[in-house]
């Protein structure tokens, strides 16, 4: 049985995907946030207990078929279901980016994948050990 067979390691590994992917809308909001009409989006949030029920089905992802083509809402997030933000806070040019609450959230999710990581790597270490290996 490798890592991936193990329960925690699959979780520990998709919450990182998640932070990737969360990043990378992010980073989307803030590239978009002058563009008139745009709307941030953000993932919804992971969750363990739904992602354990959730082990044994398979992702159908979309297959861009020209690369001149553009999407109107950037990626699907990897398939993690990118939800569109509040409009509480629109400028009067339609968009619905604030930079500071997206750089808040940058760093945020910057801190959770570098905890997810070390949790990673601990536990890797504690296997290690339990097998009498070194390193």
């Amino acid at each position: 049985m490798g890592i991936s067979g193990i329960p925690l390691f699959t979780a520990l590994g998709e919450k990182m995907k998640w932070h990737q992917a969360r990043q990378g809308l992010l980073a989307e909001n803030v590239a978009n946030a002058e563009t008139p009409g745009y709307r941030g989006r953000d993932l919804k949030t992971f969750g363990f207990e739904e992602h354990m029920q959730n082990l044994s089905v398979a992702r159908i992802g979309t297959v861009v078929t020209n690369p001149s083509h553009i999407s109107a809402m950037g990626t699907d997030a990897d398939g993690f279901g990118a939800r569109q933000l509040n409009d509480f806070e629109i400028t009067p040019e339609g968009n619905g980016v604030t930079l500071e609450d997206e750089m808040m959230k940058v760093a945020t999710n910057q801190i959770d994948y570098q905890t997810v990581t070390s949790l990673y790597t601990k536990s890797l270490k504690l296997i290690r050990t339990a097998l009498g290996r070194q390193g």
